[in-house]
């Protein structure tokens, strides 16, 4: 098969899948018991307030005919007003989206380094007491849940040694020194908490290409040994870690709620949070459904990454 079929079909996966994502979160919004309006407003509200709110909810049409106006106003950006504030969704989620997106991009930068690094110093010294030490660090780290790792750094960097701030809080007005300062033990925790799982990964799959006959093969053609790993070993084993890595982006998007509430930090996260307490129903609609976007795409691009770095994926099609 060729690769513009490949790309071509994870792309309709990804759209199909998309479209059952969507079906689920508006059936499971519609099967909670009670009616929505009152729900939302409470016991207590008035009935012109219900009929209101009905109205801007659409709850006297039919369901079919809802989502599929719901449906359509979100793939052409209208993602509705958000109930609680008054204020178009877009509105709503722009700030709070840019926040992720660049907590996310300095996590991710820092990810990188956490991951590729240890894995390489691993399956280069494989047996060695640097690997076993690496490997124990790794395990201590993937045994702690993301609350704990999150208050052990704030304690250590935030209160023993006070050289950052406790709480990530950012405003328009925050210079670029404040707000990088304000990211690093969030990010840093989002690191550590994606990378413990890359590194096994990514160490498993080095080694076992590093004994490929292909690259003792390039050994043997007298090639050095930082070019046969880099050139050779390292785009053949990343291809694991990649699905790791979508994995990864997903959650650097959807599910940062709990280090964003132990930092404080305003980002798309705890904008969910918020939605659900508040029962603001147009929201929580836009926030599940984009981090599910974000979660798809991120698995579609290392699909796509492992079908171009890989020849034997297109052959084997």
């Amino acid at each position: 098969m060729s690769v513009f079929r490949l790309i071509a079909s994870r792309i309709l996966f990804s759209a199909l899948t998309l479209l059952l994502v969507s079906i689920v979160i508006f059936l499971i919004l519609e099967a909670l018991p009670g009616d929505v309006a009152t729900r939302i407003l409470g016991r207590d509200a008035t009935a012109k307030a219900l009929e209101v709110l009905r109205g801007q909810l659409h709850l006297d049409e039919p369901a079919l005919t809802r989502y599929f106006q719901w449906l359509g106003d979100f793939l052409w950006g209208d993602l509705g007003v958000s109930i609680a504030t008054g204020r178009p969704i877009a509105d709503v989620l722009g700030p709070r989206i840019v926040n992720t997106v660049l907590l996310s991009l300095f996590a991710f930068a820092i990810y990188l380094v956490l991951a590729v690094v240890p894995a390489i110093v691993q399956a280069t010294n494989r047996g060695k007491a640097i690997d076993n030490i690496i490997s124990v660090v790794t395990l201590v780290l993937l045994s702690l849940p993301d609350f704990l790792l999150a208050t052990i750094l704030l304690f250590l960097f935030a209160v023993a040694v006070p050289i950052l701030p406790a709480l990530a809080t950012i405003s328009e007005a925050s210079t670029w020194q404040e707000i990088l300062r304000a990211m690093v033990l969030p990010a840093v925790t989002l690191a550590i908490m994606m990378a413990v799982y890359a590194i096994r990964v990514l160490r498993d799959s080095l080694i076992e290409v590093l004994r490929s006959d292909y690259i003792r093969l390039a050994e043997l053609k007298g090639l050095r040994a930082r070019a046969v790993l880099f050139r050779h070993a390292l785009p053949n084993a990343i291809v694991p870690a990649l699905n790791v890595t979508a994995l990864n982006l997903g959650f650097l998007i959807g599910g940062v709620v709990i280090v964003e509430r132990v930092f404080s930090y305003p980002g798309f996260g705890t904008l969910l949070i918020d939605a659900l307490q508040l029962r603001d129903i147009p929201l929580i609609k836009a926030t599940v459904m984009i981090s599910a976007a974000v979660y798809v795409a991120a698995n579609l691009v290392a699909d796509i990454c492992a079908i171009l770095l890989q020849p034997r994926l297109r052959a084997s099609r």
